[in-house]
């Protein structure tokens, strides 16, 4: 009993240990970054010498500003995801509620395949898609915002099909005896029930993926970012983008105050991606609580 005691006691210690040292290593990193960028984040960061109301409404070129990144950022955000949910999605539900065993472990397993690929890879092979459009259908093509949204499409596409699958394969048995019960079809109990019924771990799943394609700087570097290309005039031109800027500021800065604006981008960059990931996370949270309110009251998965 007092050496099962001690295994106990000593699991214990490794896991609180475990867990402090990740969460001080993360606030070390955090408090770190934001103490030598906050100070630079300031009108003059986003806008430089351009009035904001010009910058914003696209009347004047921004230059030694990152409004320009801040906005290609969000663009390449909502094509992304854009592109990505719809596969992602009906991948995820026809794993958890339609394939039959082997295309589960076949198709499971190339989505695993798929998420172990490295960013770098990903941007090389958008990198030789477009040279392969122009020799063959696209003669002009290039590089542009399109191509780098459709490879952190493929690149993010396995977060969504497994999160989706996971929050539909964890709902209760009496979700779907219900679903039979009320005489529904499996595809009008996926749409009616069992989809609400997931939404939130859904969501959860479409917040890693909107965190992975917002940091990653090797797909765009590749596919389409450029250090002065000013606000994205469309899906094929060139763009901005807050993680190549801190990259590009990080390689090639001349002197400490190009320094403190790179600390500053990514500062901004964090402030950013916390922001739309905690709004991500309130919508997630009452989304929850309706369905529990709603579950609670037609005592549904009882």
């Amino acid at each position: 009993m007092r050496a099962r005691f001690l295994r106990e006691k000593l699991l214990l210690a490794l896991g609180w240990t475990a867990m402090l040292g990740t969460l001080l290593s993360l606030s070390g990193l955090v408090l770190f970054l934001l103490v030598r960028g906050l100070p630079a984040v300031n009108l003059r960061l986003f806008f430089g010498s351009t009035p904001p109301l010009d910058a914003i409404l696209a009347v004047r070129p921004v230059w030694g500003g990152i409004w320009p990144a801040a906005a290609g950022t969000l663009f390449l955000l909502a094509v992304t995801m854009s592109l990505a949910l719809a596969p992602g999605l009906a991948c995820g539900v026809y794993l958890a509620c339609f394939a039959g065993r082997r295309e589960r472990d076949w198709i499971g397993g190339c989505v695993d395949v798929l998420a172990g690929v490295p960013s770098i890879v990903m941007g090389l092979f958008g990198l030789q898609l477009i040279i392969l459009l122009r020799r063959t259908f696209l003669p002009q093509g290039t590089t542009c915002l399109l191509l780098a949204a459709f490879c952190l499409a493929v690149l993010v596409l396995p977060v969504l099909v497994t999160s989706v699958r996971a929050a539909l394969e964890a709902l209760p048995q009496g979700l779907t005896l219900t679903a039979s019960a009320l005489g529904m079809t499996r595809g009008q109990a996926v749409l009616r029930l069992l989809l609400p019924a997931a939404a939130p771990g859904i969501l959860g799943g479409v917040i890693l993926a909107m965190g992975r394609a917002m940091e990653d700087t090797a797909v765009i570097m590749l596919t389409g970012a450029v250090a002065n290309a000013g606000l994205p005039a469309g899906l094929t031109s060139k763009f901005e983008a807050l993680p190549f800027k801190v990259y590009y500021t990080a390689a090639q800065y001349s002197g400490p105050e190009e320094l403190s604006q790179g600390f500053g981008t990514a500062s901004v960059l964090l402030l950013l991606s916390a922001a739309l990931i905690l709004g991500a996370r309130a919508l997630q949270g009452r989304l929850t609580q309706r369905w529990r309110g709603a579950a609670g009251r037609g005592g549904i998965g009882a």
